[in-house]
């Protein structure tokens, strides 16, 4: 899965990369699994901006994904797809009743191979099991908070976590940021690596390949009035100096915290921002 360099024919194409798409085995989605998607444009119920920078871009459809696959299926890969709506890649399979699913492909994924799930999958790439049936130190994706709930955790492109250990009915898990978090054994979890490593290596290169993401220009505080932001305003001279990154509506911003989930500050063992400046 390479980066994909264009021909220098314009100023945008010389810095401008792509994806080489190699992997993908279709074009056309399955037509029972898309859903209509609306364009929202970075706005809620009332018609008021609640997302800055948002609006326009092409028309995309959404991709049913199931991420809690019951136990039991042996599955064939029939496709591997490009899903507008993440980073990753997903897979179209088939379970051994014909019924189709959409699922987050790893690296391993290629049209033909055979997954399973349950407690009694055999300990290979892509089978979703139990954590409690996967070897301590095995990299995993895709995996549950809540027994049940389906994968929440793990699921961008390049993406894995590592299993480090599992005692009382508890397993810990280092994720992709570093934070060591614990969760059930009984969760579910997916063994390998997220596809599309390369993902975040691609250089978008021009303003109108933003334009098509659906991501609109964003104007910096401190060239706005005063009036406008806290950054703003002045004489022409230099600006920010001595001043604290804040929000336009005066709130600190970088560097300041803003993750407040009580519930669940119990089940991290050591935070991502450990050794860092508090």
């Amino acid at each position: 899965m390479a980066i994909k360099a264009y021909r220098p024919t314009t100023p945008a194409q010389r810095q401008k990369t792509t994806q080489d798409f190699d992997q993908i085995t279709t074009k056309k989605p399955l037509k029972s699994l898309v859903l209509s998607k609306k364009q929202q444009a970075g706005k809620n119920n009332s018609g008021r901006i609640t997302v800055r920078h948002r609006g326009g871009g092409v028309k995309r459809h959404y991709r049913i994904l199931t991420h809690n696959l019951p136990a039991g299926l042996t599955l064939k890969v029939m496709e591997i797809e490009y899903d507008p709506n993440r980073s990753a890649r997903i897979a179209r399979v088939q379970d051994q009743n014909g019924t189709y699913y959409y699922i987050i492909a790893d690296t391993n994924m290629v049209k033909g191979a055979e997954i399973q799930t349950g407690a009694e999958a055999p300990i290979e790439t892509s089978n979703r099991m139990p954590i409690d049936q996967i070897p301590v130190g095995t990299q995993i994706y895709a995996i549950e908070l809540t027994p049940g709930r389906g994968a929440q955790m793990v699921r961008a492109a390049g993406a894995s976590a590592q299993l480090m250990a599992k005692e009382d009915g508890y397993a810990t898990i280092r994720m992709p940021s570093g934070e060591m978090r614990k969760v059930l054994v009984a969760c579910q979890a997916n063994i390998g690596v997220v596809g599309n490593v390369q993902h975040q290596n691609i250089k978008i290169g021009s303003a109108g390949r933003r334009r098509r993401k659906g991501i609109r220009p964003t104007v910096r505080g401190v060239v706005q009035n005063a009036t406008d932001h806290p950054h703003g305003g002045g004489d022409g001279g230099r600006h920010g100096t001595g001043k604290a990154p804040r929000t336009p509506w005066g709130q600190l911003t970088l560097g300041y915290r803003t993750r407040h989930n009580k519930k669940t500050n119990k089940m991290i063992v050591r935070s991502r921002h450990e050794g860092k400046r508090k």
